[in-house]
């Protein structure tokens, strides 16, 4: 497909709806009739065994009609001529230009792994859920609502993996997403070496298109490089980060000797995610249950993306096969003749 930069959607809807992919092809039209006039004709058969100097002097008059149906093969031959030509310059039916529908904006997710988030203190429908369960199913609607951003995830846990590179595939990164398991990457809290992964992967991309949003439910415990250290090398690279802390305030306990409270969010490092997000111009957000992390991500929608240039495609449909068709029957109806010719004198 050919895309149309710089094009408003007008001017795109006035372009020619039928084109050649090698209209430079053309040029070879006239060969043929060249061919022609410039070499000589090959001299005819002789069938006779004695040649009689006078003969031509008994032979009847032509007549313009005769003299017409006797040249309708080379009109034939003609005709097949330019629909082979125009065969091989491909024609194509081009359709209506389509907006293409591109933020510029290069969005990275990064979630939590650890063991911790398997803690059920959210709830969907009813239904009481573990943390990470909660988070794929918002953050999956969040992805399907970021029509034209290049969306990648990290996955975190003892250390950072890429598990989706930026892509406009939403569906690709949201099977990735619910496909992730608790403790895959291990039991521990690796954040600094999360925001450190998502820093190398945006490094090439412009700057003002670097967004991280990082979730998280407890303390960098595992990595090699320091959450606040990793923050500021975000900063110099001009990568914003939106940090989500994940978890419950309190949840009611049962057991042996009756019910307690207890706060299932005490190892949330919520100091650490305020001043990651305070470093980057991002944003440190609490989600305490699903609605509140659903109101997250409604905020983060509100990003403003980046403007670029409007672009068009116009998708395409091949048509040489026609006059490829017409030429192929033009050629047989010219051998048929021929045959017949020579079958019945």
């Amino acid at each position: 497909m050919r895309a149309l930069s710089g094009m408003d959607h007008g001017a795109a809807e006035k372009t020619v709806m039928i084109a050649f992919a090698w209209p430079w092809l053309l040029f070879i039209l006239p060969l043929a009739w060249l061919v022609r006039r410039i070499l000589p004709a090959s001299a005819p058969a002789q069938d006779a065994a004695l040649r009689v100097p006078f003969l031509e002097d008994f032979a009847p008059q032509e007549n313009t009609r005769s003299h017409a149906i006797n040249r309708w093969p080379i009109w034939i031959a003609a005709a097949a001529w330019c629909l082979l030509v125009i065969a091989g310059a491909r024609p194509q039916w081009l359709g209506e230009p389509i907006e293409q529908a591109v933020s510029g904006r290069d969005l990275m997710l990064a979630v939590d792994l650890s063991g911790s988030m398997q803690e059920q203190d959210f709830f969907i429908h009813g239904r009481k859920v573990d943390r990470l369960t909660a988070a794929q199913w918002v953050a999956g609607q969040f992805i399907e609502r970021r029509t034209g951003d290049r969306i990648g995830l990290i996955l975190f846990g003892d250390q950072a993996y890429l598990q989706t590179p930026l892509t406009f595939d939403r569906k690709t990164v949201t099977s990735l997403l619910n496909e992730a398991a608790i403790g895959l990457a291990g039991n521990n809290t690796a954040i600094g070496d999360a925001i450190g992964l998502a820093v190398k992967r945006l490094r090439r991309n412009p700057s003002d298109q670097r967004v991280l949003i990082l979730m998280t439910d407890g303390a960098n415990t595992a990595g090699v490089v320091s959450p606040i250290k990793a923050a500021k090398l975000a900063a110099g690279e001009g990568l914003k980060i939106y940090t989500i802390g994940i978890g419950a305030d309190e949840m009611i306990v049962r057991n042996f000797f009756g019910t307690r409270r207890v706060n299932p969010s005490a190892d949330l490092d919520e100091a650490t995610l305020k001043r990651i997000a305070e470093l980057t111009e991002g944003r440190y957000f609490r989600a305490r249950d699903t609605r509140e992390l659903s109101t997250i991500y409604a905020l983060l929608d509100l990003l403003e993306p980046v403007e670029k240039e409007k672009q068009y495609f116009r998708p395409k449909q091949p048509l040489f096969m026609w006059p490829l068709a017409a030429a192929v029957l033009l050629v047989g109806v010219l051998a048929t003749a021929r045959l017949q010719g020579r079958l019945n004198p």
